[in-house]
């Protein structure tokens, strides 16, 4: 209907829907040039391969080797390998802990201090070669890496520097280049490895030895360009200073790689805050075992959820990445304690954050970018959108701020112990200071730096109809992507 002969539009009607298009057409183009543009970086900022590990929260650690046989934590490296005999070792169900924890990556200890592989390395004879371990054809490393990719998980490895076993250690060129084979077999052997693990551990009578990481480093690059490098001083993960799953209250992903030294006496507290004028995106790792030690003690336990609790909130909750040690024991299996300890540790942290009491709410600002940068966006859950302000805001009295009206369905506010916080990161690092008012009243919480991700636990559970965060920032306006409020119902544990 309403087409001439041949099939052609009536010209009446080609005119109107001519007219229709050309319409569509100018008010998409004005759209278009009316759009705000985001605001630039305030570099450093994160790589796409630290943006997707900062976005983990929690991985997994597994320390396991001649030190699980010895009942040590720093094996000789003169342990004869036939007392290494896992007759149960099962990768597929250390799996289970790491699903346990609802960790994305696992990392693997390929080789510790006491210099022996769990690979069947050609550079040395102080491997699972030399066990009775199946028939001395066995590589964990290769049963370790498939069994995460059977459950989705990602690989890390890690490779001690200090081994106390080959005779090479102590002659710089040749240990260096036996390191760096081992390199070569570990990223080049076992498919892709997202995060691989140095440190600087060694006693300090042990012998001097000087490690080419700069080498190292680039080697791994060449072998893995989209691997994430962990060590002191990263260059891609840093170490955050202690091994007590604690980062700083104030805590920067930036750093200056020039005044760290790998392995140096004194640089822990830099590590574990960061520096606001560092040049360097290199956020921080917190490591820590569910045990009172690294590898398995047949007299130790794991943490109980109390103490687990506060280490989320001191790691993930300060701006780093936990990573959460589970040891295999003598069998080869992670104690079944120890995995209902890491399954209770996940309820714990899943019953708390996965109601927001803020949901619903109004978001209302000091002022918005423009069209995409809305204060809503701190309340749609993507870490992508977020709230900008006009750079104006920091010059005027008052300063940033965005606040939330809540509204609660039964009309009573709902009370709330936990505000969560976080940074649009992926353009930089900004709040330097911030405070939470709940009603306009006395401050609840405050603090330094906020980053991916900052919780602040209250002293006891508050209510009220307005939440107000005020931000302080000279890097640039703030840009927020998330505030949630939420009930830690285990709390009265942890006080």
């Amino acid at each position: 209907m309403g087409y001439g002969p041949m099939g052609r539009c009536a010209p009446l009607r080609c005119g109107l829907a001519a007219a229709v298009i050309a319409a569509v057409v100018v008010t998409s183009l004005a759209e278009a040039a009316s759009r705000t543009p985001p605001p630039l970086p305030v570099l450093p900022v994160p790589t796409a391969a630290q943006l997707k590990w900062q976005r983990r929260e929690v991985i997994m650690f597994f320390h396991f080797g001649m030190n699980t046989f010895t009942d040590l934590e720093r094996g000789t490296g003169r342990e004869d390998p036939a007392t290494f005999r896992p007759a149960a070792l099962n990768a597929t169900q250390w799996m289970d802990a790491a699903a346990a924890a609802r960790a994305s990556l696992v990392i693997l200890v390929a080789k510790h201090h006491d210099g022996f592989c769990l690979w069947p390395s050609a550079y040395t004879r102080h491997s699972v070669r030399a066990t009775p371990w199946r028939g001395g054809r066995g590589d964990i490393v290769r049963e370790f890496a498939g069994a995460a990719r059977a459950r989705g998980l990602d690989v890390g490895l890690y490779l001690s520097p200090w081994d106390r076993h080959d005779e090479r250690y102590g002659r710089e060129v040749a240990y260096n280049e036996y390191y760096v084979a081992q390199l070569h077999e570990l990223l080049t052997g076992y498919g892709s490895v997202s995060e691989i693990w140095f440190d600087g551990a060694k006693e300090k009578n042990a012998t001097n030895m000087t490690y080419h990481f700069e080498e190292w480093f680039q080697t791994v690059r060449q072998l893995q360009s989209s691997i994430n490098i962990f060590s002191d001083d990263g260059p891609d993960v840093r170490w955050v200073g202690d091994e007590n799953g604690s980062a700083g209250a104030t805590c920067w992903s930036t750093v200056n790689r020039s005044m760290i030294t790998i392995g140096e006496d004194g640089i822990g507290k830099y590590l574990n805050t960061g520096d606001p004028r560092g040049k360097d995106w290199v956020p921080p790792e917190c490591d820590v075992s569910i045990r009172p030690s690294w590898f398995w003690h047949k007299n130790e336990t794991a943490k109980p959820l109390s103490k687990l609790l506060e280490i989320y909130y001191n790691s993930v909750g300060r701006n780093c990445v936990l990573l959460l040690n589970a040891p295999p024991n003598t069998t080869g299996l992670v104690d079944d304690a120890d995995i209902a300890r890491l399954r209770e540790f996940r309820a714990a942290v899943t019953a708390i954050f996965s109601t927001d009491l803020a949901a619903g709410s109004t978001a209302t600002a000091s002022s918005e970018r423009g069209a995409g940068f809305a204060a809503s966006n701190v309340l749609d859950g993507s870490d992508d959108t977020y709230w900008a302000p006009t750079s104006e805001d920091g010059r005027r009295k008052g300063g940033y701020w965005i606040e939330l009206r809540l509204r609660p369905a039964d009309g009573a506010p709902a009370a709330f112990n936990v505000v969560r916080i976080q940074e649009h990161v992926a353009t930089g690092q900004r709040v330097e200071r911030h405070e939470v008012y709940v009603d306009g009243a006395a401050v609840v919480a405050n603090g330094t730096t906020v980053g991916h991700k900052r919780l602040h636990r209250l002293a006891a559970p508050v209510a009220g109809r307005t939440v107000r965060v005020w931000l302080a920032s000279r890097r640039g306006p703030p840009l927020v992507s998330a505030v949630g409020l939420h009930l830690d119902q285990f709390a009265a544990s942890m006080m």
